[in-house]
């Protein structure tokens, strides 16, 4: 086995978290290198949950990679990055498969998955004993290719497998996407509460909301008229109507899998949101 991929497997060691968690966030980073050596960053930026826990320290796991292009692309072709990307992980003993899925609604985003047998990853890191012969290891890649405007772009450095750059958002931008997310994020009555655990990490961390990147999203999205203006106010009165409408233990129980202390959550309830988010600061323009 390749002594980076053991050294990143040692981060883990004294985790309680799944063995497919682990080797999911190790395929992550490799497959951001593999889409940062085929410059896949020099027409898109990382954003999204998994940015923040690769990026910038986010206390808690992730599933999918998303991207969105620096500029509008209908015709975006992304198999070249993929063929890439699959092309990197093979070089560290990785075979896995991509499919990019045909859209059967309108929608500005590509989507992709990752695919490959838990018993090939885990002979690959000499973990076979883990591996069950017909589970699946799954990785969604998703590309904005119709982005709203007003965006700001920061590179960042990941160390692992070895030290490449990534661009992506600000991380006020990458706040206020989250919070276009938590707004307005269809589930058909599931409830994403990774989106509400990224809200508290972000007043936790001190980061300042972008409002003017919030109301181009939402203008973007038609959420918000154009002649509109979003102010702080304005804001948390739709996170307080949002908040009196969500199952917060089906909110719980999506993040299970993700967190290494599900204790934590038992705090969570209307109220607590409800007095949480008195904490949000948004930039100053």
């Amino acid at each position: 086995m390749n002594n980076n991929i053991k050294a990143m497997l040692a981060r883990y060691e004294d985790m309680k978290i799944k063995e497919q968690t682990k080797i999911r966030e190790l395929l992550q980073q490799m497959a951001l290198l593999g889409l940062e050596r085929h410059g896949f960053f020099e027409k898109a930026a990382f954003y999204g949950g998994t940015a923040l826990r690769i990026l910038y320290g986010l206390d808690r796991f992730s599933e999918d990679l998303d991207f969105t292009l620096l500029q509008p692309d209908p015709k975006f072709n992304f198999k070249p990055y993929l063929d890439g990307m699959i092309k990197e992980l093979a070089s560290y003993g990785f075979e896995m498969e991509v499919a990019i899925k045909e859209k059967n609604i309108e929608t500005s985003v590509i989507s992709a998955f990752l695919k490959a047998n838990t018993l090939k990853i885990y002979l690959a890191i000499g973990e076979g004993k883990h591996a069950k012969h017909n589970e699946k290891i799954q990785i969604k890649i998703e590309v904005d290719v119709d982005p709203p405007p007003n965006y700001r772009l920061e590179n960042k450095v990941v160390l692992n497998p070895t030290s490449f750059n990534v661009l992506t958002l600000h991380p006020s931008d990458l706040f206020a996407g989250k919070m276009h997310a938590i707004l307005y994020r269809a589930w058909k009555g599931r409830v994403k509460g990774r989106d509400w655990y990224d809200l508290i990490w972000y007043m936790q961390n001190q980061i300042p909301l972008s409002l003017t990147y919030l109301e181009a999203a939402m203008k973007h999205a038609k959420h918000l008229e154009d002649h509109e203006k979003l102010d702080r106010n304005r804001l948390l009165e739709m996170l307080q109507t949002k908040i009196q409408g969500i199952d917060w233990n089906s909110a719980k129980a999506d993040l299970e899998p993700f967190v290494k202390d599900f204790g934590q959550l038992s705090i969570w309830s209307p109220q607590y949101f409800l007095g949480a988010i008195e904490h949000i600061k948004v930039e100053s323009t």
